[in-house]
């Protein structure tokens, strides 16, 4: 049985919340309970695709998260292998989506649990956020569409959960074989079992609420329905409510951890990740989510998303801490944007055309 309705969603973003500010304490950054760009960034990292010393880990959140929809999809019949819908694109997309996140420094998620934080600089990233979903929508509704996905064999739908697992196993089995940062994000980190724990729940939680930012910001200008925001919301207060007991909340928008003040590339990151998001259907939370559920097309948009986080530091397109983005990261913001445009009216004007 899915949870639905607002109560359950605050209920669930309740928990999420709370686990965020244990897994800080317990040695995450900052403000980075959980961010799926950040973690991707250092698994990356870690299976030297960057070269990027400060941000180089196997984060057991994102092979719990994954595991955990994977486990409760199984158990409770609702795990659907499928795939086929545009895998080039989605790709692509995912890449862009990733470029964007690592120009703001956080995923939709880490945007909400830096806003708990005091960091005021997650607040201009929302409005783009909201910005590039608004944009999304407009699509959606003039017939934006990637095209249906097909029935896929088990086999196929488990390939993606079974590849995590395997990574987890080498890495508890042979470390050395992997990078770990020294100092930097990439060197805090909650114990492996607390971690992945975490992770676990989450994926659970996730699953059966098909929590997600984009989508709660999607029904909201679409139908006017505040049902998946709410969880989100319980994220923010619980998260806000953990960070004054820590003494982890600091107002502001200077000094905040793993952040920049660079607001128009704040903006423009999350337009970016907003806007692939829509296009995917699902921020990249969702993503992973779907990918345990045995969406093949959600599998490829994380593959890119890992690509895209190699290609960010590998060619200096991430931004810095308190720094921002530099130039080429500037011109790559840019471009995705332009080129999600340009993927979204290419397949608009084609889906009116077959339509009549």
């Amino acid at each position: 049985m899915r949870i639905s309705g607002k109560i359950g969603l605050a209920i669930c973003g309740a928990i999420i919340g709370i686990i965020s500010v244990a897994l800080v304490a317990f040695g995450n950054p900052l403000n980075m309970g959980f961010c799926i760009a950040c973690f991707i960034r250092d698994i990356a990292g870690g299976m030297h695709l960057h070269t990027a010393p400060i941000v180089e880990y196997i984060r057991p959140e994102i092979i719990g998260i994954i595991l955990g929809s994977f486990l409760i999809s199984v158990a409770r019949k609702d795990f659907n292998p499928r795939g086929g819908s545009s895998p080039v694109l989605r790709f692509i997309i995912g890449f862009v989506v990733m470029v964007g996140a690592l120009v703001f420094l956080g995923c939709p998620l880490r945007m909400v649990l830096r806003l708990g934080g005091g960091d005021l600089n997650a607040l201009v990233g929302l409005l783009g956020f909201a910005c590039g979903i608004a944009i999304g929508c407009f699509f959606l509704s003039q017939g934006f569409s990637l095209g249906r996905s097909y029935k896929a064999t088990r086999l196929e739908g488990t390939a993606f959960p079974f590849m995590t697992i395997l990574l987890f196993v080498v890495f508890m089995a042979a470390p050395s074989l992997f990078l770990f940062s020294e100092s930097g994000p990439g060197s805090m980190h909650a114990p492996v079992a607390i971690s992945l724990l975490a992770g676990l729940i989450v994926g659970i939680i996730v699953e059966r609420t098909r929590l997600c930012m984009a989508g709660g910001i999607r029904d909201i200008i679409l139908i006017r329905d505040f049902t998946l925001i709410s969880g989100f919301a319980a994220i923010f207060v619980f998260t806000l409510i953990g960070n004054l007991i820590t003494g982890n909340f600091h107002l502001g928008f200077a000094d905040q951890p793993v952040s920049h003040s660079a607001h128009l590339w704040n903006f423009l990151g999350m337009v970016a990740v907003g806007l692939g998001s829509v296009m995917l259907g699902g921020c990249p939370l969702r993503q992973l989510i779907l990918a345990g559920e045995g969406s093949g097309d959600s599998a490829i948009a994380v593959l890119g998303m890992l690509v895209g986080a190699a290609f960010a530091h590998n060619f200096s397109l991430a931004s810095s801490a308190g720094v921002g983005p530099g130039i080429g990261g500037k011109i790559a913001t840019v471009v995705g944007i332009l080129l999600l445009l340009a993927i979204s009216s290419i397949i608009t004007m084609r889906n009116r055309r077959a339509d009549g």
